[in-house]
């Protein structure tokens, strides 16, 4: 191994062992040490933190051209609860098996890529690399909560300078090998909002012991979970699910057909196409009567509605309306405001850059420009910057099925060897972007 790949092991061991479960994070104790160990490559560090103990880290290499166009390195440091009782290897150890897998809360979500985030940087910086435009490195508190207001939410409206041009974040890279005999990356151009809804049934208060006497919401509420089924979306045609639709299948006339096409091409895309294909309203909580012998006159359900990028309150409403239909007497509110979507280009100085990567690597693969069902800080850079935010590090090694099996889960865990390329791949996308002494990513100033 390189000092490079000893390093980023190293480091991302160090801060997995460091305990960030949010709640309560306790973030500033990575914040801190990724500050420490920048440092002393002479990056500019900064703890920046509404809350004491939950930091964000700021760091940057100032750029020789106040005009030229920036890209920020942006991850998050706290990570999910965890039960170690299901867990291989202790959850906060970072051991490494014999088979090269490092285990460890966060080392997929996120603490991987924000060491070899940080890797890249100092490595930059020590070598007295000079970009044309500023590089940042934005390490943030509370993004797998985020309502403590102590994260990214909160830094981009206290700390109006952060408004990078450019940046990379987690959401992507994922190797898809298809049925066709295709390889596919994935790169995050953007992610579903939320717009919750409860839907109460409404019916008539009575005794239990006489089950006709009155009209109990129980049964209404059955309906509506039945109208309401597992809550796949009706397909919707959007901007950013054609533009996977055509990687994946080519041009196309029917959007149904052309989603079951797409979605046939591997197991994981029998799941993620129709899920980012209209607005999603999965069932999760429930709750009616607080006595057995009571039935109740309001039983009520709550869907995680996930929101294709653009799509408004009156959007959702009416979706929500349709699928329910008439013959249901029901109360429609909403626990939440709506968090919106948000997409980035599909093409772009970024893209290009992992496109060339990958070449550089020698591999031979399609670009897959995905939408993400789940949530990630890059909404919050594009709603305050215009950021063109994207979603990727190279998992050349990790297989999917452990990736996706160690996400929030137990025996979470990277190849260290994917942790090595994201230190290549964040160099290469630092020079792409932003230059070199006196020199663009395209040729002389």
């Amino acid at each position: 191994m390189t000092t490079l790949d000893d390093e980023v092991v190293g480091l991302a061991r160090d801060i997995i062992r460091l305990d960030t479960s949010n709640a309560p994070g306790n973030e500033t104790l990575v914040a801190r040490h990724l500050a420490d160990y920048l440092q002393e490559a002479g990056v500019e560090c900064e703890l920046v933190a509404r809350d004491p103990d939950r930091a964000n880290l700021v760091a940057r290499i100032p750029g020789t051209d106040p005009d030229a166009e920036s890209l920020a390195f942006v991850g998050h440091i706290d990570v999910v609860p965890v039960d170690p009782r299901d867990w291989t290897h202790p959850p906060f150890e970072a051991v490494i098996d014999d088979a090269g897998y490092l285990y460890g809360r966060g080392a997929i979500d996120m603490k991987g890529e924000v060491a070899a985030r940080a890797v890249a940087m100092k490595e930059l910086a020590r070598s007295g690399w000079r970009p044309r435009g500023d590089l940042w490195f934005l390490a943030v508190a509370d993004e797998e909560d985020g309502m403590a207001r102590v994260g990214m939410n909160w830094l981009l409206e206290h700390r109006p300078d952060i408004r990078p041009h450019h940046s990379v974040n987690e959401g992507g890279g994922e190797k898809l090998e298809l049925s066709d005999g295709r390889l596919i990356y994935s790169v995050g151009v953007g992610e579903k909002g939320t717009y919750p809804a409860r839907i109460t049934a409404l019916g008539e208060a009575g005794h239990g012991s006489t089950p006709t006497v009155g009209d109990n919401a129980v049964p209404h509420l059955g309906e509506v979970l039945t109208r309401i089924g597992r809550g796949l979306p009706e397909p919707v045609a959007h901007p950013s699910v054609d533009a996977m639709l055509r990687v994946l299948v080519g041009e196309y006339d029917d959007l149904a057909d052309a989603i079951a096409k797409a979605s046939a091409l591997h197991p994981e895309l029998e799941h993620l196409i129709p899920a980012v294909a209209g607005i999603t309203m999965a069932p999760t909580m429930v709750g009616a009567s607080n006595k057995r012998n009571v039935m109740p006159s309001r039983a009520w359900v709550e869907l995680d509605c996930r929101i294709q990028p653009g799509m408004t309150e009156a959007d959702v409403e009416a979706a929500v309306r349709a699928r329910l239909g008439e013959g249901i007497a029901y109360d429609l509110t909403w626990p939440e405001p709506l968090i919106p979507g948000g997409a980035s280009p599909h093409t772009g100085p970024v893209v290009d850059a992992i496109a060339s990567f990958l070449v550089a690597e020698g591999v031979e693969a399609d670009l897959l420009p995905s939408i993400g069902t789940g949530f990630t800080d890059s909404a919050y850079l594009r709603a305050a910057a215009g950021t063109a935010a994207y979603g990727f590090t190279p998992f050349f090694t990790t297989p999917l099925d452990v990736m996706i099996a160690g996400y929030h889960n137990a025996d979470e865990r990277i190849h260290v060897d994917d942790l090595h390329a994201s230190v290549r791949f964040h160099l290469h996308l630092a020079k792409e972007l932003l230059g070199e002494d006196g020199l663009d990513a395209g040729g002389p100033a």
